[in-house]
């Protein structure tokens, strides 16, 4: 399968280093390890932005980036781990000090203890420092202190920079427009990630608990090499109706709907698919009418992503046919224009059509510009995930509907021939969804 080259992130530098200027610096740390419980860890996933740039993926581990006279002139820096074979043998093979310029094209590396004593001769003297504020607070105090340190030096003749830039302003709007390796990339965890539903949908049944039918999505994700892109959600019954449901612990009932939410990522690039159908393998009237409404919103909110419609469109064109939908069915009474304008759809429609897709599952990238929504441009990803949730309790409608949860996203690049659907291996409509199923259980 595919995968991105030493080439692809040094590009990434360039652009960066060109966005930057002369006599600038711009620092970038990976994640911290992160602690499941004691002695415990979380299997170690790098930063994305640090990550989009270095190709590199160990933990502890910072990149440096100088420029000098000019934006062409410039050096690339890794601070990480070095080899320590006790360490090797408990925790896995470490790319080293050699490694990092070896392998990673690093123009320098220092062992990562050496940071603190380093950074300071490459602060000096630059005009421009571009760094993360805010995401890491044990890591702003470090920045600040090399900050006082080298103000520190100003007798001498030196000092620091003068202006400290929120370096995600440059790099969220770089990775907001994906390349087509990138599109190649998030097109292969849609494929591994669409097997995955159609697996769910082929071997789920009555009685079977929802953490079972989860472990079905995890085999196709893992057999791929992949890990989910977040927690997968797979909610039977009233559980669809808890948008964040991830307890994924209660047993599938024959008659109920499951939503599954669940995606994987693949090189460190995600995917993001929801698939509703029934556990029998057969839509009940108010489930098919409730899911034949989402379907069409979401059918026409997809053709809305077009080159030149603002980001919003997608949403509003939703949330009109969800409201008609649902005056057709007696769910709402009134004006549509009415209930558009008073957002009446919000009882059973509560949140966004979409959200940027790439590296993170909720991407990187400004939503609006100038106070207004951007416009789609080639190379965006969004997911488009209108839905309708009836909760159990809503007694202004009648009991038939109550407890109905219903949500349909797919993945979509903005491109000049119109939208392009990643996640088109799974089937949605009620007749394949049915067939399929049909044919699993014979």
């Amino acid at each position: 399968m595919m995968k991105l080259t030493q080439a692809d992130f040094q590009q990434r530098r360039d652009r960066l280093v060109e966005k930057m200027g002369p006599h600038s610096i711009a620092i970038i740390a990976t994640s911290p390890v992160a602690y499941r419980n004691r002695d415990a860890d979380y299997k170690f996933r790098a930063d994305s932005s640090f990550y989009y740039l270095t190709g590199f993926a160990e933990p502890e581990a910072v990149a440096v980036i100088e420029t000098f006279e000019s934006a062409e002139d410039y050096s690339y820096s890794l601070f990480c781990r070095e080899r320590n074979r006790e360490m090797e043998i408990w925790n896995g093979y470490r790319a080293g000090i050699d490694g990092a310029i070896a392998d990673y094209e690093a123009d320098e590396a220092y062992a990562i203890d050496l940071l603190d004593e380093e950074i300071l001769d490459k602060l000096l003297n630059k005009q421009r420092l571009y760094y993360r504020i805010g995401h890491q607070a044990d890591f702003d105090a470090r920045v600040s202190q090399w900050i006082k340190q080298a103000d520190a030096q100003q007798r001498r003749g030196n000092g620091a920079p003068a202006q400290v830039i929120q370096l995600d302003r440059i790099l969220d709007e770089m990775r907001l427009i994906k390349s087509a390796q990138e599109i190649e990339l998030m097109q292969i965890a849609s494929e591994i990630s669409a097997e995955a539903h159609t697996r769910a949908m082929q071997t789920v049944h009555p009685g079977m608990m929802e953490y079972a039918l989860e472990a079905e999505l995890n085999y196709v994700f893992g057999k791929n090499g992949c890990v989910p892109s977040y927690n997968s959600i797979v909610g039977g019954g009233a559980n669809a109706c808890i948008l964040h449901y991830v307890e994924n612990n209660q047993m599938l009932k024959n008659g109920d709907l499951v939503l599954i939410d669940a995606a994987c990522e693949y090189e460190c690039y995600a995917s993001d698919i929801t698939r509703t159908f029934p556990v029998n393998g057969k839509f009940s009237p108010e489930q098919k009418a409730l899911y034949e409404i989402v379907l069409q919103a979401q059918l026409a909110a997809i053709d809305a992503v077009k080159i030149g419609n603002a980001y919003r469109e997608p949403h509003e064109v939703a949330v009109r046919i969800l409201t008609q939908g649902l005056l057709d069915l007696g769910l709402m009474k009134g004006d549509l224009e009415d209930l558009l304008e008073a957002e009446a759809y919000r009882q059973f429609y509560m949140h966004g059509t979409g959200h940027w897709l790439g590296m993170d599952v909720h991407d990187v990238g400004a939503y609006k510009q100038e106070g207004e929504w951007r416009p789609y441009q080639e190379g965006m990803v969004v997911t488009v995930e209108p839905g309708l949730y009836i909760a159990p309790d809503d007694e202004t409608v009648e009991e038939k509907w109550r407890g109905i949860g219903i949500r349909i996203e797919d993945d979509v690049v903005a491109t000049i021939n119109g939208p392009r659907v990643l996640t088109a291996a799974v089937v949605k409509t009620v007749q394949d969804i049915e067939h399929l199923m049909a044919q699993a259980q014979a």
